[in-house]
């Protein structure tokens, strides 16, 4: 579509693999932890570990709020993840009844 690659974040690749560690979970179990056993596979989690795959943004959701984070610690390469997790989130925002439910 467009002629430009997409920036990426340079760290984002650490900070998945570090959740995981700090959770203390396999690839496997990471994957029953965010319930996404019927669309993720090991080698995908692992690719996301290295950096040679990037997760979807509500792949990006689920990790941040398994580790109790924003997301905009996983996207921000100038934030760091907290030194315990799983955190306790800031702010998680206000549900929505429907998606055209505005506030």
């Amino acid at each position: 579509m467009g002629r430009y690659r997409r920036q990426k974040p340079e760290r984002l690749a650490e900070k998945l693999l570090a959740i995981r560690l700090a959770l203390g979970l396999s690839q496997n179990e990471m994957i029953r932890h965010l319930g996404l056993e019927d669309t993720l596979t090991q080698s995908r989690i692992s690719g996301y570990e290295l950096g040679t795959r990037e997760p979807s943004l509500p792949t990006l959701l689920m990790y941040a709020r398994l580790a109790g984070i924003t997301t905009d610690v996983l996207i921000d390469d100038g934030c760091d993840l907290p030194v315990k997790l799983p955190a306790k989130p800031k702010n998680t925002g206000i549900k929505r009844t429907s998606p055209t439910d505005r506030r």
